[in-house]
């Protein structure tokens, strides 16, 4: 790897003093890496604080062609924070400002560093939440560049509909604003969905406008243990299907319920199981769960356990939310290597089905879950890593799961990303698409210092 150029590292410290950090503990916490992919630390850390700061930094490397990183808090899981030529990492977390919020357009714009619950904390006197969901408590600027969603995307969408303008640093240190605030526009090419999932590949985001919701007015939450995991699967797909307006169906399997019980201390049945919130008015509420009931019964599911209260509920989404982390501690020294395919949800249960039979098979444990409602879901893998032949037959299990997903016309990820980890899964998903966006990253980076390796090999 090429030393930075001193010219270039004495201009930042000029500039920015102990906030340019050079030093090992910090770059390693800025690497990257995680699951089945190395840690790959930059050459230098930018602790950045406002939007004139990273101008002054993106010029600076387009001077002297410094690869760039931009860094929210690095939950992402692909490598996307990685720095596989070194570079300079941009750390965003401290532009963490809300800048505006509207509650009459029921919007706000935020600095890319500040984090969704740091976000819904700000707008709790208004009535407003920020509602996408991703479990880890990501930076807002991050969520938009990967493309984030989670658990209440079946009601309210993801980052991609949730998005409604940018403010981008380009490679060249432009300041770019790619939309205004009308709710719909016909100007021009859409720029804010350029950006939004381009994983930094393509400019800087320093802030972010948002659709905000109201809260509602009535929550409940359920827990609904199933004969089968076809059951299980079927009842959202029916549920979907007939509009009914679930605000999250989320979907654990047997080993996965034998987990969180350990770690939580609950005593839900060891079976496929639905996690379930509904979300209006309270007749609303009781309703959608009433019908959904009785679409549950007819396909072997059991009687509701609720969880009506704020504290009750979050419990409850706790234990969902680290299922992952509940599986990993279940196999000591393991490190768990969580997949990410979405089908349409008609081949759902078929793909399901199949996976569970594969893992069956496998030489390492695994659990099974995900976003059932919109037809995403995760294997989290627990894999030695110092035993080569599981991390063989866990990539190999993966290259099938992504196979199998694109045969019934689904994608290799459907929330992660494409990072370092599955440019060879996004060619084989798109083709030729791949080459267009490649012609894209060449015309608003051609020194390609932009995340570079991220997307695009």
């Amino acid at each position: 790897m090429i030393p930075l150029p001193s010219a270039f590292t004495a201009k930042l410290a000029e500039q920015f003093g102990a906030r340019l950090c050079t030093g090992e503990a910090v770059r390693a916490q800025h690497a990257g890496g995680g699951m089945h992919l190395p840690a790959l630390p930059p050459q230098a850390v930018l602790m950045a604080e406002t939007l004139d700061e990273i101008v002054t930094a993106v010029r600076a490397c387009a001077e002297f062609g410094v690869p760039i990183i931009p860094f929210g808090v690095g939950t992402s899981l692909e490598c996307h924070v990685g720095a596989p030529r070194g570079g300079l990492c941009i750390d965003l977390s401290g532009l963490k400002r809300v800048l505006r919020v509207s509650e009459a357009d029921q919007d706000c714009t935020v600095e890319a560093g500040l984090t969704r619950v740091a976000l819904n904390e700000h707008l709790r006197h208004t009535g407003l939440f920020f509602p996408v969901d991703p479990g880890a408590d990501a930076t807002l600027g991050g969520m938009a560049s990967t493309r984030a969603s989670g658990t209440t995307t079946l009601r309210y969408g993801g980052m991609r509909e949730n998005v409604l303008g940018l403010t981008v640093v380009t490679p060249q240190g432009e300041v770019v604003r790619t939309a205004r605030r009308a709710r719909k526009s016909a100007a021009g090419y859409d720029l804010t969905h350029l950006f939004v999932g381009a994983e930094g590949t393509l400019g800087v985001i320093a802030d972010v406008t948002l659709r905000l919701f109201p809260i509602p007015e009535a929550a409940s939450a359920a827990v609904c243990a199933f004969e089968s995991t076809d059951g299980a699967v079927n009842s959202v797909i029916e549920a979907v299907q007939l509009g009914l307006p679930l605000a999250r169906a989320e979907y654990l399997d047997d080993a996965a319920i034998r987990v969180v019980n350990a770690a939580f201390h609950t005593d839900y049945p060891a079976a496929d199981t639905l996690f379930l919130e509904f979300h209006g008015a309270p007749s609303e509420v009781s309703g959608q769960a009433e019908r959904f009931g009785e679409i549950a019964a007819g396909n072997g599911g059991g009687a509701f356990r609720w969880a009506l209260e704020t504290e009750a509920r979050s419990q409850l989404w706790r234990a969902r939310h680290q299922a992952g982390l509940a599986a990993a501690a279940s196999r000591p020294g393991a490190r768990p290597w969580s997949t990410d395919v979405c089908v349409p949800i008609s081949r759902l249960a078929e793909c399901v089905t199949q996976t569970k039979a594969d893992l069956a098979d496998a030489p390492f444990p695994a659990v099974v879950l995900g976003h059932i409602g919109d037809g995403n879901f995760h294997c989290v893998l627990l894999i030695k890593a110092d035993d080569p032949s599981e991390v063989e037959a866990a990539a190999r299990f993966n290259d099938a799961l992504v196979a199998r997903a694109i045969a019934m016309d689904g994608t290799c990820t459907g929330e992660h990303g494409i990072g370092l980890g599955k440019r060879e899964s996004l060619r084989e998903e798109l083709g030729a698409a791949v080459d267009l966006m490649a012609k894209v990253k060449r015309a608003l980076d051609p020194a390609g210092i932009m995340n570079p390796e991220k997307i695009l090999a």
